[in-house]
């Protein structure tokens, strides 16, 4: 039995990365750790909440006493980090949280995992997930690659451009075995509604203005999350270490564009006229620093590794919605109290 720290794993893609181990690796036992602030959420996890080989942990990768010692009492084999800031705008009115969690944070789980195996690694591994906003910003042409040069354009991005380097350093440094993974816009079910896709799915439904930032021309590479749980599944146990592989959907959209998708399915699940939710389109102050285009290739762990998208966009986004539509208790929950305030400083 392996001892195996998850973290961030109330999270969005932190709890389809948990539920794949606990269900596909009796053999390994999943320890959850996370903060459970705003985005965590163990109405995420309930399915698995009972499983044999699953544990869940509250606490905060920034308590270096407290990660010191929860290191020392499992032993862990392996890390799967995941627990991170990770919202551009919130980065931009508290950069301090960014720093303070996905530098320092990432930082104290390092330091752990050298003390608890004082160099002797044989079949460990440090698994960073990462982003590829560490990259900055594309023009009309081009793609992210694993060796594109690092050029972080907000308080988020460069926190975990930052993160990315320690890990580096300290496989550097101190031979300590690690992976990095970077990948693209998320979606899919259980993601907190900071984000766009659960945001204007919410909002139609009830029917409140969908905000677009400037033009709308903004351009992403959409992967649905169950892709890139089976991704980090994939690169965990085949990985190589010290290597970094890009994950994406080979799938870009401009905002605009897939803004208008979204409300064509949903006038049609909710039986709405056709046009009847593009009509709540508003477009509002673009936001600072905002990137125009991000596109991963994702050639590398396609080839080496033989990782491909299961659906594509319109199928993956079409499920999304249903799973919305169908759990409207989430996010009732998740969208009362402190999150309407949010919304109001935000958007309104």
């Amino acid at each position: 039995m392996k001892n195996i720290l998850i973290t961030g794993g109330a999270g969005f893609i932190g709890s389809h990365v948990v539920r794949l181990f606990v269900n596909n690796y009796p053999n390994y036992h999943i320890y959850n750790l996370d903060a459970l602030t705003y985005a965590g959420n163990l109405e995420n996890i309930t399915d698995i909440s009972e499983a044999s080989n699953y544990t869940f942990v509250k606490g905060n990768i920034k308590d270096i006493d407290f990660i010191n010692a929860l290191f020392k009492k499992h032993q862990f084999d392996a890390v799967i980090h995941l627990a991170a800031e990770s919202h551009v705008d919130r980065s931009i009115t508290n950069p301090n949280d960014f720093i303070e969690t996905n530098m320092l944070g990432t930082a104290n789980l390092l330091n752990a995992f050298r003390a608890i195996w004082q160099d002797n690694y044989e079949d460990k591994l440090f698994y960073h997930v990462s982003t590829d906003e560490v990259y900055g910003s594309l023009g009309k042409t081009g793609l992210f690659t694993e060796t594109t040069s690092y050029d972080p354009q907000s308080p988020y991005a460069a926190s975990k451009a930052s993160s990315d380097h320690i890990v580096r350093a300290y496989g550097n440094t101190y031979g300590l075995p690690f992976v990095i993974s970077n990948c693209s816009n998320n979606y899919g079910a259980n993601q907190f509604p900071e984000k766009l896709i659960p945001l204007f799915i919410n909002n139609i439904k009830t029917s409140k203005s969908l905000p677009v930032y400037g033009d709308g021309q903004y351009t992403r590479d959409w992967l649905f999350v169950e892709d890139h749980a089976t991704a980090i599944d994939l690169i965990f146990h085949k990985g190589k270490n010290e290597e970094t592989y890009n994950i994406g959907g080979f799938n870009e959209w401009t905002n605009l564009d897939l803004i208008h998708l979204l409300c064509e399915q949903l006038d049609e699940k909710l039986g709405q006229e056709k046009g009847t939710a593009a009509k709540l389109i508003t477009y509002v102050k673009d936001r600072a620093g905002h990137d125009r285009r991000y596109a991963i290739d994702a050639t590398k762990l396609s080839n080496e590794l033989g990782w491909n998208p299961s659906v594509t966009f319109e199928q993956g986004l079409s499920k999304t919605i249903d799973w919305y539509l169908e759990n409207e208790a989430w996010m009732n929950n998740i969208t009362s109290g402190s999150y309407k305030e949010y919304y109001k400083k935000m958007y309104e």
